[in-house]
C-alpha cells in the first residue's frame, strides 16, 4: 500500500483533479510491489501554477518524491494542463523506478558471481 501526501501551490485542487491524480499514480504502486510490502513507499507530490499572469507556455507543473528505504526517486513536468503535467511526471517516475531497479538487479548479480 502506498501513502500519498498531495500538496498545491496557488492551485486549487479540485475532487476530480485529486482522483485523476491518485488513480494515475496509484499504477504506479504495481511497479513499486517489492517495497510496498514492506509499507515503506511514500509518495510526496505538489501541483503547482508557476504564475498567476501566464496566459501561453507552461503553466503548471507537477512534481513526485516517491521515497523507498534509502533512496528517493524523483520526477518534474511542466505543461499547459494540469492533467498533462500529472501524466508526464508519471512517465518520468516509471523511468527513474526502472533505472533504479536495473541498478538493484545488476548489483544483486555481480555480488553473486
Amino acid at each position: 500500500m502506498i501513502k500519498f501526501n498531495l500538496k498545491s501551490t496557488n492551485l486549487d485542487i479540485t475532487p476530480s483533479l485529486e482522483n485523476y491524480f491518485e488513480t494515475k499514480i496509484g499504477g504506479l504502486e504495481r511497479f513499486l510491489k517489492h517495497w510496498s510490502k514492506e509499507g515503506a513507499v511514500e509518495v510526496w507530490a505538489e501541483l503547482a501554477r508557476t504564475t498567476k499572469h501566464h496566459h501561453k507556455g507552461d503553466v503548471f507543473r507537477a512534481e513526485l518524491d516517491v521515497r523507498l528505504p534509502g533512496k528517493i526517486l524523483r520526477a518534474e513536468a511542466k505543461a499547459e494542463d494540469a492533467r498533462r503535467a500529472i501524466d508526464l511526471s508519471r512517465v518520468k517516475m516509471l523511468g527513474e523506478i526502472k533505472k533504479y531497479k536495473t541498478k538493484i538487479l545488476k548489483s544483486r548479480y555481480l555480488n553473486r558471481v
